[in-house]
């Protein structure tokens, strides 16, 4: 069995180290950081946000040493510009100013164009995870074969509970802000020529600025050959963020199989993908998920031990099988970050303390008995 390479996006907030809450530093800290990371560290749709990149590799040891490197330099580059880099879907802390948009050409068009969407929309961040090397036609096949599982890949990863200091009432309420942007939802099944014809549609009738504006929760990367998955908000926690990693790449090389052969894609009717979504969005691992293909409503945990079954056979041909074991078993046991940041905020009672265990170098503060 062919063992895909993958790579991790990650986006960050930008928060005071006083107030906790966002701010508008985000050319500063990537000036700092790409003295050491170069291209690796980027801008985001806001100032107050930062991403960074990792190269691709087949190893998944390489890329948990490539993520706390990156971690490690983005986060001494915001503590030199008075901020803590924190990693949650939404600001847990409301913005005391303005979020302003960064000054790229792309991202000012963006919001030109749609500004009835900015106008009260917040920082959101996302864990984003490429799979390849895949041409266009292969990536949107396995897109195809992946829909219904991308709910459970979601599932696992709700880390925007609190928004502005209230609960939302979502694990990932990061996911319902975003939906608001045209796009954004699940894959449909199409191919190469439908998926030109349909994409390069939308840019003609001015929906979408390009190709890269396609906010699918799968789709072929524009600018590398990869498929990109996009259902996972930004964790702190990166034993988190390795298991999704691992699962996404167990997963791909089972389905490539079936792409290979010519199976077709499993029947997932769109209103239930968009079913599946929203549980996951709500309840995480806590509550119901759903069977997109059949319906049905089952515990999410054991939606995701289907998924880590139906992944095995992928994560063994890279010697990745017992570390996700390993892996799904202490999430189990922590609970998501969504249950985490509620459970800092219910012992504390303090919104501050919430976003300190969100740093990506947590703050060592005391905690209220």
């Amino acid at each position: 069995m062919d063992v895909p390479t993958v790579g991790v996006e990650e986006e960050y907030l930008l928060v005071d180290r006083g107030t906790r809450a966002p701010v508008n530093r985000g050319r500063q800290v990537i000036a700092t950081a790409a003295r050491e990371l170069g291209e690796l560290v980027q801008s985001e749709f806001y100032d107050a946000q930062v991403e960074v990149c990792t190269r691709p590799t087949a190893d998944f040891a390489d890329l948990r040493g490539q993520l706390s490197l990156l971690r490690e330099t983005t986060t001494r580059a915001a503590r030199a510009s008075g901020c803590l880099l924190v990693a949650s879907g939404v600001p847990v802390i409301a913005p005391l100013e303005p979020l302003t948009v960064t000054d790229d050409e792309r991202y000012l068009r963006m919001a030109r164009r749609s500004a009835h969407l900015i106008d009260g929309f917040t920082a959101v961040c996302g864990c984003h995870i490429h799979v390849g090397t895949l041409d266009r036609p292969r990536a949107l096949a396995l897109a195809s074969h992946m829909r219904p599982w991308l709910p459970v890949l979601q599932s696992l990863t709700g880390n925007s509970p609190l928004m502005g200091g209230r609960d939302t009432g979502h694990d990932s309420w990061r996911s319902v802000v975003f939906s608001c942007w045209p796009t954004v939802g699940p894959p449909p099944v199409v191919d190469e020529a439908h998926y030109l014809a349909h994409v390069d549609g939308l840019v003609a009738a001015g929906v979408l600025l390009d190709r890269r504006m396609l906010y699918w929760y799968a789709r072929p990367s524009e600018h590398v050959p990869t498929l990109e998955i996009r259902v996972s908000d930004v964790n702190a926690d990166l034993d988190t963020v390795i298991l999704t990693a691992a699962l996404v790449r167990g997963l791909a090389a089972v389905l490539l199989r079936d792409v290979d052969a010519g199976v077709p894609p499993p029947k997932a009717p769109p209103y239930r993908l968009w079913g599946a979504h929203a549980l996951a969005a709500q309840s995480g691992l806590d509550g119901p998920g759903a069977d997109p293909c059949t319906g049905r409503r089952l515990p999410a945990e054991l939606l995701v031990e289907r998924l880590m079954d139906r992944a095995a056979p992928g994560l063994a041909a890279a010697g990745d099988l017992d570390m996700a074991r390993t892996l799904w078993d202490g999430l189990r046991r922590r609970g998501t970050g969504a249950s985490r940041q509620r459970a800092v905020l219910a012992r504390t009672g303090s919104l501050t303390a919430v976003v300190d265990r969100l740093a990506v170098a947590p703050v060592d503060v005391p905690l209220p008995c």
